[in-house]
This record gives structure tokens, sequence and C-alpha cells, in this order.
């Protein structure tokens, strides 16, 4: 019997769902549960063939066993030893290099100096800052945000330099991006799944967070919407995740990528609503299935560059298969229509 684990922390509608949807299946050979470890054993490798990871980010045991249980076999959701690497300002260079609109966006020194280090540890560092040339690429309405963070913790929205300056001393030693506010007209959350699939959502993060998935949406231009679908593609598989959100905030027709490092996004029934929660825990469980048929999956090769880009993983599909929250959203004959509301608040 190959098992699928999930490994969750405190979210309580998607783990039970995936696990109760997998097994109402009845796949032959094929069980699905919660993870149960105690100390992990260096001489055992762990009992499933697939985990679907939602909480090691946040738990450094939790890291390190995903990483053995992927040194001996189990194909994990996402990648542990990618995810360990990753973080948000290489994610807007990797964007920038594969032709995905991204905002200006600069990474700004510790605040704060890093504990065990004094000024004799920068310095290779410009002192004082150029900060007029920041200001000169970014301007003064935009947001900062740590350069590996989720979930809007430390973010600050700017509108102009006392602000920024005050949230700049608030950083501590945090290592912090500044981005350039898109004064968007139309945003979407995209679920993308096994890089093949997506799943495009009118979302609006000015709302409270349990009202950000518009529930109702216009129709928006076919043009967009395929051009939303080809860069979330574009940098999931660029990125190797298997599970992700990818965010676009739309100024004058263009999409810009504004928050794509989600391997664990946000897939609570009651906040994304019924139809996008349906629609996770269908692809989920299918790619969850058709990965533990592979399984035991080692890497062929002992080494970083093996682990890095999950060698053992599935390869994306050839023809993505995209899938709209509303069949409205994607009504032909349909334009963006600019000016028609309020201006909107920009986004971080």
């Amino acid at each position: 019997m190959k098992k699928i684990g999930v490994l969750f922390g405190m979210e309580n509608s998607f783990p039970g769902a995936l696990v109760e949807h997998i097994n109402a299946r009845n796949v032959s050979g094929i069980q699905a549960e919660f993870v149960e470890t105690s100390a992990v054993h260096l001489d055992r490798p762990a009992p499933y063939a697939v985990i679907v990871d939602r909480i090691s980010h946040d738990i450094p045991f939790y890291r390190a066993y995903l990483k053995h249980a992927a040194l001996n076999g189990t194909i994990i959701i996402n990648n542990p030893f990618w995810w360990s690497a990753d973080d948000k300002f290489f994610n807007y260079s990797l964007a920038a290099k594969l032709d995905v609109a991204v905002p200006p966006t600069v990474i700004l020194p510790h605040k704060k100096h890093p504990e065990g280090t004094t000024d004799r540890s920068m310095r290779n560092l410009e002192y004082p800052l150029n900060w007029d040339s920041v200001f000169a690429y970014v301007g003064e309405h935009g947001f900062m945000k740590p350069v590996d963070g989720g979930g809007w913790r430390d973010v600050y929205h700017i509108h102009n330099r006392p602000e920024f300056f005050a949230a700049y001393d608030q950083s501590r030693d945090l290592c912090m991006l500044y981005q350039k506010a898109v004064n968007f007209n139309e945003y979407f959350r995209c679920y993308v799944v096994g890089q093949s699939k997506v799943h495009i959502m009118p979302y609006d993060p000015r709302k409270p967070h349990h009202e950000r998935y518009v529930q109702n949406p216009p129709a928006y231009d076919p043009k967009l919407l395929a051009r939303v679908e080809k860069d979330a593609l574009k940098l999931c598989q660029a990125l190797g995740y298997d599970l992700n959100t990818v965010e676009f905030a739309v100024e004058d027709g263009i999409p810009y990528a504004i928050d794509f490092m989600n391997p664990a996004p946000d897939a609570d029934l009651h906040s994304v609503g019924k139809a996008n929660f349906e629609w996770i825990i269908r692809e989920v469980a299918d790619m969850a299935i058709a990965k533990a048929a592979t399984a035991p999956a080692p890497p062929k090769e002992l080494r970083w560059s093996t682990f890095l880009s999950g060698a053992s993983t599935t390869a994306p599909a050839k023809q993505p298969t995209v899938k709209r929250s509303a069949a409205k959203r994607i009504a032909p004959k349909k334009s963006i229509k600019n000016g028609d509301s309020k201006t909107p608040e920009p986004t971080a």
C-alpha cells in the first residue's frame, strides 16, 4: 500500500478534505492520511510515497524531516530543497529574465545588523546609502516587505519618504524589499498545480481576508487572461513548484507579477469559497495520486544540483489546461473596462 501523507499546521478544511477526497476515489494500492512522525532516525525512510507539505516553512524540524524523506525516495509537494533556497528578490529577478512584467524593485540592507555581526561585518556596504537613487528608480509610492516572508507580515504601504524611513526603522534585522506600487484595475490570484494547470481567481487585496476572493466578477478580456495564464505557468515551471499561487496586479492592461512564492497557498474553504476549494482539492488529489504511482523516486545522483532541481518529480504536461472560477470570466468579445469605478488602492 502506497501512502499519501498530508503535513499541516493550524489549517482545518484543506488537509481533511484532501485526505477524504483521495480515499473516496478507492484507487487500488493508494491510501491518504495525516503524516505522523516522532524523532526521525537516520536509518529509517519515511513511510510515505508522497507528502503534501503545508507547514515546514514554519517548522525547521519538519523541513529537515522532508529533506530526509526526499533523499530516500518520497516525493514532496513542494520540493523542500528548492523551497529552502528561494526568496522573493530572486523570484523578481527571474521573472524579469523570463519577460514577465514586474514592478521596479530594490533589495535593502538590514536596518539592524543580524545577530552576531557588527559594523565591521558590513565593510563592503556603501555608506551612507544612495537613497536618491532608490527613490528615482522605485518612486515614493510603494510597498516594503521581507525578502523571505508571507501572510502579509511586516508589510508596509509607503506613500512618501517619511513613511519609507519610518517603516525601515521598524524592520529590525529583516532583509527588506522596496517595490513600486501598482495602481491596478484588475487583480488575479492564480492556483497553479503540477506546473500545468491554472485556475484564475479574481481577487481584491484591499478587502478583509475573508472577502478577498471576488464571488461575482465581471467579464475580462480573453487576451489578458491568456497572458496571465502563460506567465503563471512560465514562473512555476522555472521555479519548479508543483503547487503555488501567483498574483498579478493589472495596470493599463499589463499584468505585473506581484507575489509568486506561495508554495503552501491559502486553500481554506471559508476564504477561497466553495468553487475554488473544490477545484484545488480535486487537482491536488489528481497530482498526488499520479506522483504516488511513480514512487519511490530517490534522486538519481547524490548532489545538490539534483536535489534542487527536483529531478524525481513528474515533468509538466506539454499542453497546459486552464480552468477559471466562472465561465463569464472568459466571455468573448469583452474588454477590460477602465475608469468605470473609483480609483483602486495599489497592492503589495
